[in-house]
């Protein structure tokens, strides 16, 4: 009797689209994330005439970012690994690192669908308009902004076994980075504490969305935001699947 195994191609094709499912089933936690973008961009409408659309928008986009990588993706990762789904799944002739690509990819599609949506309700509400390059530019920056964020998220996932306590940690670090951040780049909290804001994840990848939304304002501080971004990055990254465990024990 000859036994059929499945393509790498198909595996990752059942498993994409069960994770869409899922993802479908729990937009409830979907629609919260995008909130907190669109909340802050139209409370920050005031601002646009004094710091610009582009930075008004990148930290709508960042916030969203950090929320997806904290907080949804970490959080479900943690869940799924408590109640031993990856287990189950690993033990089908599945590849593994389909499994976790096929979640990467869920995320990423949300981060689009979230930088479509700000760019539509900035236009709409907002009134900000971006030439094309801008566009273009600024959702390629997301998408290097968003590869950092789900790389802490699946660094976090790393270090800390307990799907609570991964969450409690999300938590406060997502608050942390908003605090931090957000306010710290205003100068509200000191020129030290905005020193600190410019150069951390959220800073490096707010300047990167900002300038590349405004092709026009690049400059070497850009050049560097981008490679601390990309460094960044890839510690998360190299982290997360250092120290990552496909169950609790």
């Amino acid at each position: 009797m000859q036994t059929i195994i499945p393509s790498p191609g198909t595996v990752f094709k059942t498993l994409l689209k069960a994770d869409f499912i899922t993802q479908w089933r729990n937009r409830r936690s979907v629609i919260l994330v995008m909130l907190v973008p669109l909340l802050i961009l139209i409370s920050w409408q005031p601002l646009i005439k004094t710091l610009g659309g582009p930075f008004v928008l990148s930290n709508c986009i960042t916030t969203g970012l950090t929320a997806i990588g904290l907080m949804a993706y970490s959080t479900s990762i943690a869940r799924d690994r408590d109640k031993g789904i990856f287990q189950r799944i690993r033990v089908a002739p599945v590849p593994t690192w389909s499994i976790m690509m096929s979640r990467i990819t869920v995320q990423l599609a949300m981060i689009c669908f979230m930088t479509l949506t700000v760019f539509i309700v900035g236009y709409a509400k907002a009134k900000i308009l971006l030439e094309p390059a801008g566009y273009v530019l600024g959702f390629l920056a997301t998408l290097v902004g968003g590869v950092l964020y789900l790389g802490l998220g699946q660094a976090i996932v790393g270090l800390v076994k307990n799907s609570e306590t991964v969450n409690a940690t999300s938590r406060l670090i997502y608050s942390i980075f908003i605090l931090i951040g957000m306010l710290g780049e205003l100068g509200t909290l000191g020129k030290q504490v905005a020193l600190i804001a410019k150069w951390s994840p959220y800073g490096t990848v707010r300047r990167l969305i900002s300038d590349s939304l405004h092709p026009a304002s690049w400059n070497m501080d850009t050049n560097f935001a981008l490679l601390a971004t990309i460094g960044y990055a890839a510690l998360f990254v190299g982290l997360g699947i250092w120290k990552f465990k496909w169950e609790t024990k």
